[in-house]
């Protein structure tokens, strides 16, 4: 669906939005390790120090970069996630999104988008998601977090890369690899 420009301005999307990478590729790809990072986070609008390392000693980590809280896309991908984070946690996988925002509106978005399911975690500059290859730069320069999803294994290797502008296939293609990890354990 295309936004006239004042509408687009309005919702904050902006053009950059438009420049995201081709759909279905991510520049970490299978195989490769997870970099380790730790950012400040909420869940249900609490604030916390969240860590890649310590996160996956529980298990597989479904890690989603999106680019701005409040967007439409990413809301809509928040609800989605919020939606199937149970589904997540009986398989052993925590879901974790990540924002080039601040801590104060991440708090708030984790609280009112994310429904207190998950932990969402503010990357000022995007710098977490540059080491990620999931990054976009907007027309004045900022970079945001481009719309990829990653699935971590425990032991850091990345299961799954996909990058998408469009949020519904996301829980889909990350909830079929988490699976397919359960499955190769048996």
């Amino acid at each position: 669906m295309k936004f006239p420009m004042k509408v687009a301005m309005a919702f904050g999307l902006g053009l950059s939005l438009a420049a995201v990478a081709p759909t279905s590729i991510a520049a970490l790809q299978q195989g490769a390790k997870a970099p380790d990072f730790t950012l400040t986070a909420a869940q249900g609008g609490k604030e916390f120090s969240l860590s890649l390392k310590q996160t996956l000693r529980g298990g597989p980590v479904v890690l989603y970069f999106f680019p701005a809280a409040f967007t439409p896309g990413c809301t809509v991908e928040a609800h989605l996630f919020a939606e199937s984070n149970s589904r997540f946690n009986q398989l052993g996988a925590r879901v974790i999104g990540v924002t080039a925002g601040n801590i104060d509106r991440v708090a708030e978005f984790s609280r009112s988008e994310c429904r207190d399911k998950f932990a969402v975690a503010a990357d000022p500059g995007a710098k977490v998601a540059a080491k990620y290859d999931a990054t976009m730069q907007r027309p004045d320069g900022t970079m945001l977090s481009n719309r990829t999803s990653y699935v971590i294994a425990p032991n850091g290797t990345i299961l799954l890369s996909y990058t998408d502008n469009k949020p519904q296939a996301h829980v889909e293609k990350t909830m079929a690899a988490v699976r397919a990890w359960n499955a190769k354990r048996r």
